[in-house]
């Protein structure tokens, strides 16, 4: 691995990736002028880091309860053993399946959902609960989520 491609960020990669998290809209160049730093460097630097996968992209921000899904729940799923690629994609053509994560604990695969309300969950757990492979299910409605989705703190951290 060359010097350029080694782990991690250094404090400008940081400032960036502040300063696109903050608003993601802004163009390389007046992220090089608030960076005090020259497009190109700008534009390496973004280039870098969506080639080693650190950027992976501009999506927007959706706020899903705006769109009619305010309900957000998690399942815990056990599965048959060896078969965790077959029910992930499963699960990825359930549309409300928002993220499945393979774990180590209690069950094998953490899934977060929405649903528009608690007739909806039910209809999506059906779903869920009916996919192959899926022995045994444990749902949890979030109440509240008092820390959303952050990458924040970990960029200020590399900035000091």
């Amino acid at each position: 691995m060359t010097a350029e491609e080694s782990p991690g960020i250094d404090v400008l990669d940081a400032r960036l990736l502040l300063l696109l998290t903050d608003e993601p809209r802004l163009g390389v160049l007046e992220c090089s002028r608030r960076l005090g730093v020259a497009r190109g460097t700008v534009q390496a630097r973004m280039d870098r880091l969506e080639r080693r996968g650190v950027l992976t992209g501009f999506p927007p921000a959706v706020d899903l309860a705006a769109m009619g899904y305010g309900l957000t729940a998690f399942a815990v799923l056990e599965i048959a053993q060896g078969k965790r690629g077959e029910v992930a994609t499963r699960l990825h053509a359930i549309p409300e399946v928002c993220e499945v994560h393979a774990t180590t604990g209690e069950g094998d695969l953490l899934v977060r959902m929405v649903a528009q309300n608690n007739a909806d969950l039910q209809r999506v757990i059906d779903r869920v609960v009916n996919v192959e492979w899926v022995r045994r299910t444990s749902t949890s409605i979030a109440l509240s989520t008092p820390i959303p989705t952050r990458v924040r703190p970990l960029l200020e951290r590399e900035v000091r």
